[in-house]
């Protein structure tokens, strides 16, 4: 009895969390299965997937998934999956100090014959705190840009740190959030390409990933 009740409670604490960070992300699969870490005998892998924006740019966009969704020695290359999950994050320790690396964790995936044209292909929703002083600033062109760092709760103390960007007004909005309110996000992934000066002679294409956002607010705590 005492060990179902804690199955239950322990369910009802996963799922009141993940209703906090949800993504949906549908597109083509670019890359092979890469082993990332195991965890009590369950490996996970990282694969590439190619999500179209409606500029007809695409993004490319790393997700997480467990040998036990799919078979993992498979390839899959050019097949095109729907996938539901999170965005997470951990710190990887490179060059005498830690990058964050973000990711998709898979929680669902699905594969399907086509997308369709106007399908919702890049969805993510956000609820968290600020954790740094949002950064206000404007392009050349007079074009107002945010960038905020969102802490969102995971279970067992654990927390996700997401780097989000705003545009237009949702910036001019965002430049007065204080460190520590709570902040629902609605948007999508995006990844940019960036070159980082490894020397004076050295540089180095790397990739960044984002949640460019559409709609934000901020939360009243109950």
């Amino acid at each position: 009895m005492a060990l179902r009740y804690l199955s239950r409670m322990e369910e009802n604490m996963t799922d009141k969390v993940i209703e906090n960070n949800q993504v949906a992300v549908m597109g083509e699969i670019v890359s092979d299965f890469t082993f990332s870490h195991e965890i009590f005998g369950e490996g996970f892998y990282m694969v590439d997937i190619s999500v179209d924006r409606l500029s007809e740019s695409t993004d490319i966009i790393p997700v997480m998934v467990s040998e036990r969704l799919i078979d993992v020695n498979e390839d899959y290359k050019g097949m095109k999956i729907c996938i539901t999950g999170q965005f997470r994050s951990y710190n990887r320790h490179e060059e005498r100090k830690n990058k964050l690396v973000l990711s998709v964790f898979a929680r669902e995936i699905e594969f399907v014959d086509e997308i369709g044209e106007g399908a919702k292909t890049n969805q993510i929703f956000l609820d968290g705190y600020i954790c740094k002083a949002p950064i206000y600033r404007k392009t050349p062109l007079g074009r107002e840009i945010a960038d905020l760092l969102l802490a969102v709760n995971r279970p067992y103390g654990k927390s996700d740190y997401i780097p989000c960007i705003c545009w237009g007004r949702n910036a001019r909005f965002a430049s007065n959030f204080e460190v520590g309110s709570r902040c629902a996000i609605w948007g999508r992934i995006q990844s940019r390409e960036y070159m980082k000066k490894l020397s004076e002679e050295q540089l180095e294409r790397r990739i960044a990933y984002e949640v460019s956002v559409s709609k934000l607010e901020l939360v009243e705590e109950e």
